[in-house]
């Protein structure tokens, strides 16, 4: 697993994300700017844990699937039914 490659495509994919912009959000008086919410990861030295879930130790198939997409520049595909328009 390359540490610094998933670190630098998180970034990039925080930025593809929209982060830091806010996003006008309607309310029944007017409007508010709102950030988008975070989606939380965490790496640790045998495994990883998303959306404060479970650990998932870097030997499962879908830790696996999920850190290739990231290295392969992409969102995890396993976002898809939690972000069917996207994040």
């Amino acid at each position: 697993i390359d540490f610094d490659l998933i670190l630098e495509n998180v970034k990039d994919l925080n930025v593809l994300a929209g982060e830091g912009v806010s996003q006008i959000e309607h309310t029944p008086g007017g409007a508010r700017l709102r950030q988008p919410a975070p989606l939380p990861l965490t790496l640790y030295q045998n495994g990883i844990v998303m959306f404060n879930g479970p650990f998932r130790p870097y030997d499962d198939p879908s830790t696996q699937r999920c850190l290739q997409d990231i290295m392969d520049g992409y969102f995890p595909s396993e976002l898809q039914t939690r972000y069917p328009d996207g994040v």
